[in-house]
């Protein structure tokens, strides 16, 4: 990214706006947050975040196979289970705290919501 900043960060606008995005959608989620070469979606479903999360490295390790080993993007995806504080208008609030709480306690973590489904 050094060597070509600008052009490495118009490729990662294009990913994201022609897979990451779309992909983001296809699963019911939606992203809430722009950070430079960063974003935040929110699913409702761990299944579909962990879901849209493989299929996009399985899609950018397909556009990554006919590209320079320095040219390349490569992504850190990261799926966090609970809560978000999001900050808006009046005070901050809690996101997902509209919905129902779980009828059994969450032992595993979101492996237990997953199984065996991927």
């Amino acid at each position: 990214m050094e060597r070509d900043e600008e052009g490495t960060f118009v490729r990662l606008k294009s990913h994201r706006t022609e897979l990451f995005e779309p992909e983001i959608k296809k699963r019911h989620g939606r992203v809430f947050k722009l950070m430079g070469d960063g974003l935040l979606a929110e699913f409702a479903s761990v299944v579909d975040a962990v879901e849209c999360a493989v299929t996009v490295q399985q899609e950018m390790a397909k556009r990554n196979a006919g590209v320079m080993q320095d040219e390349r993007i490569v992504l850190r995806i990261g799926v966090h289970l609970g809560d978000v504080i999001v900050e808006g208008k009046g005070s901050p609030r809690r996101r997902g705290q509209h919905r129902q709480p779980p009828s059994k306690p969450r032992r595993a973590g979101w492996h237990s919501h997953i199984g065996y489904r991927l």
